[in-house]
């Protein structure tokens, strides 16, 4: 099994070590990993403005860089959904399929291709799980709360694993935190409020550290935390999972 490691362009820029951990905890699964360094951003900032037109030329060096492995991961899910929605091309148009088909999320890959069942990690904080957006409704992380079914969250299945680890219950678990990528500027004062309600929901129920799967969301979360001189603090999930014993 060959994997390439796709790190979305802000991870990238603002949170390496939210990659590192990502690619160390592959490593320590087993997984044959593979950094691509010419890759750039997938694209998704100018499809979600409208531009999707305008971004073949991400699209195309996207094919270039992934074709041939067996899978691609991912630590953000609001990028990986975009890859399966939207990759396109009119000069690999095979290949874009092959990808849209084999790209995961980083818990999703875990969960459901490597079938994890235990970590060697130790973590020991009360930890409350935002579900985002893109991964809650569009890559079926967890189960939504308006639907009637059993209930499921796989990033809370790989928590569990951790060692000392604490989830907290949080009194509305998969309420959008008002990120929304270009509606946090668009809607500042809707999208800040949004975010503030979230920030309340773990402060209440005492946790000490907010993760998700989507480092996009936990931004917007951090900037009010900031503001607001909060203890609390962010962190990526492939960091707590990563956290060794």
């Amino acid at each position: 099994m060959t994997v390439g490691l796709f790190i979305p362009c802000y991870v990238n820029q603002l949170y390496p070590n939210a990659a590192k951990a990502t690619l160390q905890l592959l490593q320590k699964l087993g997984v044959d990993v593979a950094y691509p360094p010419k890759q750039t951003c997938c694209g998704q900032p100018m499809a979600n403005s409208g531009f999707e037109h305008l971004s073949q030329g991400c699209n195309d060096l996207f094919i270039e860089n992934f074709t041939g492995f067996d899978y691609i991961v991912a630590p953000s899910a609001s990028c990986v959904l975009h890859i399966k929605d939207h990759l396109h091309s009119d000069n690999a148009p095979e290949e874009a399929v092959t990808i849209r088909e084999n790209i995961y999320e980083l818990v999703e890959f875990m969960t459901d291709i490597l079938k994890v069942d235990k970590l060697n990690a130790r973590f020991p904080h009360k930890v409350g799980v935002h579900q985002s957006c893109h991964g809650l409704r569009g890559l079926h992380l967890a189960k939504m709360s308006e639907l009637v079914g059993p209930s499921f969250s796989k990033p809370e299945q790989l928590l569990n694993l951790v060692d000392g680890l604490e989830l907290v219950t949080l009194d509305r678990r998969d309420e959008c935190c008002g990120f929304g990528g270009t509606f946090c500027v668009a809607e500042e004062a809707v999208s800040v409020k949004m975010g503030k309600d979230r920030v309340i929901d773990h402060t209440k129920n005492g946790a000490e550290y907010i993760t998700s799967p989507d480092l996009s969301c936990l931004m917007h979360l951090e900037g009010i935390l900031n503001r607001d001189e909060s203890n609390i603090k962010i962190i990526h999930i492939a960091e707590i999972l990563n956290a060794a014993l």
